[in-house]
């Protein structure tokens, strides 16, 4: 009995570990199916089905940094799929901004720097006050430290490009939307990546113009 209690003790850890990171596996490769879809209404469906499972695995796991990033992620898809006159938009991105905070409290540098790069990415698509909390200086911030810790990242540098084209800074954006294109692939997200890198040559024909 006591070498079954023993065994229970050391290993059980390792299980609920295992159960996490699946459930964050399953978020992310879900997020690509969906997020990447052409028919807006079915990544609108697939999106909201996916928030719904996002919030079960939530619940089970509420300090764990990387759900509460996954869930963000998401949840900010989702309300990017809605019309932006929808009221539950705001509501949804105001969520996931408190989650990613939440997971840098806990410890921000998991994934990568990912709720960095996340949270940096709301500050500069939501509008500003009165009607949402966008702002700039802090997307700027966040974004840098995305960068920082994830230098030669797909994400983090498309991300950055993104919000200096939204800026109208063309020419800076390049060197980054470069870093983005020659981004190594990650194991696991091919779906994710293939994306991406189309959103990344939609960026580069966009500035060509």
């Amino acid at each position: 009995m006591k070498k079954i209690l023993l065994f229970i003790f050391i290993f059980s850890p390792v299980i609920v570990m295992a159960d996490w990171v699946d459930d964050m596996r399953l978020m992310q490769n879900e997020w690509a199916k969906f997020n990447y879809l052409n028919s807006k209404s079915s990544k609108q469906e697939g999106l909201e089905q996916l928030l719904d499972i996002a919030n079960e695995k939530l619940a089970i796991y509420p300090d764990q940094p990387e759900i509460l990033i996954w869930h963000a992620i998401i949840e900010a898809s989702y309300a990017g799929s809605l019309s932006t006159i929808n009221p539950t938009a705001l509501s949804h991105v105001k969520s996931a901004k408190k989650h990613l905070e939440e997971a840098i409290e806990i410890d921000g540098d998991v994934l990568e720097g990912s709720a960095y790069t996340s949270l940096g990415s709301l500050y500069y698509q939501v509008p500003g006050w009165p009607i949402g909390f966008g702002d700039s200086e802090k997307a700027n911030e966040y974004l840098k430290k995305g960068l920082s810790l994830n230098p030669n990242g797909i994400d983090s540098n498309f991300f950055y490009a993104d919000f200096l084209i939204d800026k109208g800074e063309f020419e800076a954006a390049k060197a980054y939307l470069n870093k983005a294109r020659k981004a190594p692939g990650r194991p696991g997200r091919e779906d994710a990546d293939q994306g991406r890198r189309i959103e990344i040559l939609q960026l580069i024909e966009k500035i060509k113009r």
